[in-house]
């Protein structure tokens, strides 16, 4: 998916825009500071961003990312649902609503019926008032009519957490902050109010720990998988051995550049994540776990299937489409592609 959609290229106007007056000295001194808290082992019971200067520095460091990660989650919703739209979405811990960008983006294009305001309407939760004042402000310069309408609610992310029921629910990058007790409660209430459910971590050996315990409260709390795993099985991952991750490439504006001290005009965001629902999905009968490896007339595709099993499949070039569709297949894709399998049950 190109990362030049006018919802990213509303987000890096609205970040270039706000942030633009931060003293660099300062924005670097912040993202010290975050890098260590999100860095760290032990969960927080208050909100890691403070101030608007944190919040600014975190929009800037954090955002693309958090939106290019969601973004491919919820491409990934899309293939196994493609004709379901939601209607509402809350955003648990939503911060400066990156997950609400990449959802709004998801279904920018869906009809608005009369009366009735822009699909999905979205509701932010967070515990740190200064970033919802900046998500606020992000949302008011997008130009975007559902994140001019999103709600910013003050809430706690806890065990004490509440919400009203919802078609999608969002957990990004939310769970490390967390306690373990507080983490089991949130994924709880989001499979209890919501017909959708996406939780995407940092694609880090413990960042999929956290996706797999949320995995299987899921499955428990009586909802399929969607993605990525094309089954609602164990997975067959042997602890310790390796983790499931992928990677989102993230286009980084002058300031993103500056704020990080990098050169180069992108860079590449690892995330785990687990979409699952309440309604039927179409999943894939395989998932590509690694990036392909392209040799001479042949391709090498790492999949998880959708028996279970983790497997290594050699596309050559006398497939045919099949070779070409293997070339051209990223990490992270379904294998093999939709069109290829509509085409098959045509």
């Amino acid at each position: 998916m190109p990362s030049t959609l006018p919802t990213a290229a509303s987000l890096r106007a609205a970040l270039a825009g706000l942030l633009d007056g931060l003293p660099p000295t300062q924005a670097a001194q912040a993202v010290e500071r975050l890098i260590a808290n999100y860095r760290g082992t032990t969960p927080t019971d208050a909100p890691v961003l403070r101030d608007r200067s944190d919040v600014a520095a975190y929009a800037a460091y954090r955002m693309p990312a958090t939106f290019e990660a969601v973004r491919a989650a919820l491409a990934a919703l899309r293939d196994a649902a493609p004709d379901w739209v939601p209607v509402t979405h809350t955003d648990i811990g939503g911060g400066t609503g990156a997950a609400s960008w990449a959802v709004a983006e998801a279904w920018e294009d869906e009809p608005v019926a009369a009366g009735a305001g822009p699909v999905p309407a979205t509701t932010v939760l967070d515990w740190a008032e200064p970033a919802l004042a900046l998500g606020r402000e992000l949302a008011a310069a997008s130009g975007v009519p559902a994140l001019s309408a999103a709600r910013w609610e003050r809430s706690r992310i806890s065990a004490s957490l509440r919400i009203e029921s919802s078609d999608l629910v969002t957990v990004s990058y939310v769970l490390k902050e967390l306690t373990p007790a507080d983490r089991v409660a949130v994924v709880t209430e989001a499979a209890r109010a919501a017909r959708a459910v996406v939780v995407v971590e940092p694609g880090t050996p413990d960042g999929y720990q956290r996706i797999i315990e949320a995995r299987e409260r899921l499955i428990a709390a009586g909802m399929t998988i969607a993605a990525p795993c094309p089954h609602s099985a164990d997975c067959p991952i042997v602890p310790g051995s390796d983790w499931c991750h992928f990677a989102a490439r993230v286009s980084r504006s002058s300031l993103h550049r500056q704020v990080k001290g990098g050169s180069l005009a992108y860079e590449d965001e690892k995330f785990s994540y687990v979409v699952a629902t309440r309604f039927p999905v179409r999943p894939a009968p395989a998932r590509v776990t690694r990036k392909p490896q392209i040799r001479k007339g042949l391709v090498l595709l790492d999949l998880c299937s959708s028996d279970g099993t983790l497997s290594r499949t050699t596309v050559t070039k006398r497939q045919g489409p099949l070779y070409k569709g293997a070339r051209d297949a990223e990490w992270g894709d379904p294998w093999p592609p939709y069109e290829d399998q509509d085409e098959n049950r045509d």
